[in-house]
């Protein structure tokens, strides 16, 4: 089983990353939040790897914290909680954000992630609830201290997908203009625009 890589990035898309292991490509699947993290394509990256085993096909998922890769694996042992979906929900919240969300039994902010209902969101704080308490208050902390600003990580993402700074910098304000809130909504948004 695969559990980290490091090296090249050849390549990278919100669909999913080449990371080049001497003259090997693993194809790496990776959240939003994650992808806004990734360095350059051509840069040198390291990934925490969640090895997921199918009867017709193996996934690799890919984590640039021991934190979001703690919190996917616990996503994972929710009954009805797939793979992709437990990557969805980790696009669609910040790490800290989901782990309060969860800690205070938060099922409006967890119905706000696209895909995720009310009935699955209250059976992700009933069995997470008490796993995720004790990590809620590093959360808040971590949340409080300066972070970069959610357009500011979009324009960056963007930038990294090879738009120009001042297109990237356009289609997140008239997403954030149009009501686009997270990081994964702005930078969703903003590539719907960018490609339209």
């Amino acid at each position: 089983m695969i559990g980290w890589l490091r090296g090249a990035l050849a390549s990278k898309s919100p669909e999913g990353l080449l990371v080049d292991v001497n003259g090997v490509g693993y194809r790496v699947l990776v959240s939003l939040n994650a992808f806004a993290d990734l360095p350059n394509q051509g840069e040198s990256v390291e990934l925490q790897i969640h090895t997921h085993m199918r009867e017709s096909s193996l996934e690799l998922f890919g984590f640039v914290t021991l934190e979001e890769k703690a919190l996917f694996t616990q996503l994972l042992a929710v009954s009805g909680v797939g793979p992709r979906m437990a990557l969805t929900i980790l696009s669609g919240i910040p790490t800290g954000d989901l782990v309060t969300a969860l800690a205070e039994g938060d099922v409006k902010r967890l119905v706000g992630i696209p895909g995720i209902g009310k009935r699955t969101a209250e059976r992700l704080i009933v069995e997470l609830q008490d796993k995720v308490a004790g990590l809620a208050l590093g959360a808040s902390r971590e949340s409080a201290a300066a972070a970069p600003e959610p357009a500011d990580e979009a324009v960056s993402a963007l930038v990294n997908l090879g738009y120009r700074q001042t297109e990237a910098e356009d289609a997140v304000r008239r997403a954030a203009q149009d009501g686009a809130g997270d990081l994964a909504d702005v930078i969703r948004e903003a590539l719907r625009m960018l490609s339209g």
